[in-house]
Parts: C-alpha cells; structure tokens; sequence
C-alpha cells in the first residue's frame, strides 16, 4: 500500500447513486463492501461526507434563505448521510465511529482531534459529519481540515467523472483530461477540483488531492496502491 492513513471525500450526490437525490442502497453496499477490503488490508480510514443530496446550503441561500440557516440544515443533512454509511459498514462486520462536528450525544461522538486519531490506531472507520460545525464552510474545507488534523498522507476526492478536465466533459467533447495538476495551477484556472479555501490548505500544508471515479469498481484500492487513477492535484 502506498498510503496507510487516508481521507476519502463523499459528496452527498455520490451516495444518491444515479437517482439524483437521496440514499441509493445499492451504491451504499458497493462501496461499504470496498471499504470494508481496504480496512482488512490495514489502511487507516476517515471518511468526509456531505449532504447535497438531501440540502445544499449555497443553493438554500439561492432561493433567499438565510445562508447560516441553510447551512446548518446542510450539516444536518451530512449527518444522515454518515448515519446511513455507519448502518452499512457495521452489517458489512466493519468497526466504525460516526464524529460530528456539532454536538449530539444521542447519536454520535463529538469530534476532538486526539480520539479520532486512537479510532484510526485501533482500525476503527472514522466518519467526520457536521463538515467544520461553521456556516460559509464547505465539506470540501471540512476534509482538507480533518486531514490535516489526522496527519492524513492524501485526500481521496471521489466524484461520478475520472479526474479532473478543462472543461465540463458532459458538455464538451474535447475536453482535456488532466493526469497531474499543482495546486496554484487549480487556483489560477478555477477548476472545479475542491473550493479554494481548501485547496489553499492542502497547498500550504502538503496534502496531495487524488481525484477519481467512485463508481468504478475497485478504484479506490487501485489508489491506495498508488496506481495512475484519476487525476493527482500536488505540489
């Protein structure tokens, strides 16, 4: 393996599969079951999730909600989402913690820094919920910040196309397809990679960003052995 401590980044949209919104089970099984492979190969897992597939705070704010409201029911929604991936992993046989970012003692751990690294010690799959506990903060930043406190070795950006591109593949056909990309280069061109805040902190802190397809089949093992897959955002 050529990562032992990773973080993967699931956006909301991810775990609705190909229905657009909500939870596809059939998509929540396939990737507990390669988790589950990862976590028996000794890789340490902590996992990011977002909620846009039940509420995105930007686009509440869109139709005139209060942006801090809107983002609070966008952490609510991240919560749901680590539940429903706590519930698969656990009937795969997998050890896991759910860790929010917002108090709720009923139903998940309170984050602090030093337990969720001895879960990650003791091989337990760690699921960071609530993103940063902040309005005008994205899952994205969330991620770039859980990784850094974890002493994570890469973010894994898992996304429904094979890397990063130019230009929007779905809509243009020539489309370049990007195999290496620094970090300033991601800024200065505005890809859609992760937001800028959280590219920033992964350039200053050292953090390569892998950006692949999720719903291939094996994907993530093959990055974790450090296989060409997607596209690489260093240096």
């Amino acid at each position: 393996m050529k990562y032992k401590r990773i973080l993967l980044k699931l956006s909301g949209e991810a775990l609705s599969g190909d229905k657009g919104n909500g939870i596809c089970p059939e998509f929540l099984a396939a990737l507990s079951e390669e988790i589950k492979s990862l976590s028996e190969l000794g890789v340490e897992i902590a996992i990011v999730i977002g909620g846009g597939n039940i509420h995105r705070g930007v686009a509440g704010a869109t139709i005139g909600m209060d942006r801090t409201t809107s983002d609070h029911m966008g952490m609510l929604a991240t919560v749901i989402n680590a539940l429903a991936l706590q519930d698969s992993l656990e009937r795969k046989g997998v050890f896991t913690r759910v860790l929010s970012a917002i108090e709720m003692r009923q139903i998940a751990e309170s984050y602090i820094r030093r337990r969720a690294v001895r879960h990650l010690e003791k091989k337990r799959v760690i699921i960071f919920a609530a993103g940063t506990g902040n309005p005008y903060f994205t899952t994205d930043t969330a991620a770039a910040l859980r990784a850094n406190e974890i002493d994570a070795e890469v973010i894994l950006k898992a996304t429904k196309v094979d890397g990063v591109y130019d230009k929007d593949p779905k809509f243009n056909r020539e489309a370049k397809k990007y195999d290496q990309l620094k970090y300033i280069d991601v800024l200065n061109q505005g890809l859609k990679v992760m937001d800028s805040t959280a590219v920033s902190l992964c350039m200053d802190n050292k953090i390569d960003i892998i950006v692949f397809n999720v719903f291939t089949q094996g994907n993530i093992e093959k990055v974790v052995k450090g296989e060409k897959i997607g596209t690489l955002v260093a240096g």
